[in-house]
């Protein structure tokens, strides 16, 4: 009951109060994520200079789950370099599809909040589109 508890209060929090969703003028990374399944859509903003995440950003509409994944995730890979912020996303893939240590989930900080999603399939998308995005972009961009 704690764990839905702490779900609940993280969810809620970064769905009413996110502290990334705004426009990055000076973003040099930029991706739509879109789940066509419910109509979530994000715009993923990240400025990224000399292999580092500096600040980042998102827009768009979508569910309380996929907002407050999308916040919570820039909360954690904001100041890491774009390899932890691949692990990061890895991280919590995995841990959707139930198949994180303990010590990994210590890594995902607020985001293991997330990890009851995994139980809840329809929900798994909105979960999720924010960090495939992110992994998109990152993978794609060529420093």
């Amino acid at each position: 009951m704690e764990n839905r508890t702490f779900y609940n209060e993280v969810l809620i929090d970064h769905n009413l109060h996110p502290a990334h969703k705004h426009d990055l003028k000076h973003a040099n990374l930029i991706l739509e994520g879109i789940n066509p399944s419910c109509g979530d859509d994000i715009w993923l903003k990240l400025q990224v200079e000399n292999g580092q995440v500096v600040d980042g950003a998102f827009q768009g509409d979508g569910c309380a789950i996929s907002q407050a994944s999308a916040d919570i995730m820039l909360d954690l890979i904001i100041g890491k370099t774009k390899e932890e912020a691949l692990e990061l996303a890895d991280i919590f893939l995995r841990m959707i599809q139930g198949k994180t240590t303990e010590k990994e989930l210590e890594k995902l900080e607020e985001a293991a909040a997330l990890q009851d999603i995994s139980h809840m399939p329809a929900r798994v998308k909105c979960a999720v589109l924010g960090w495939h995005t992110m992994k998109e972009m990152l993978k794609n961009e060529s420093n």
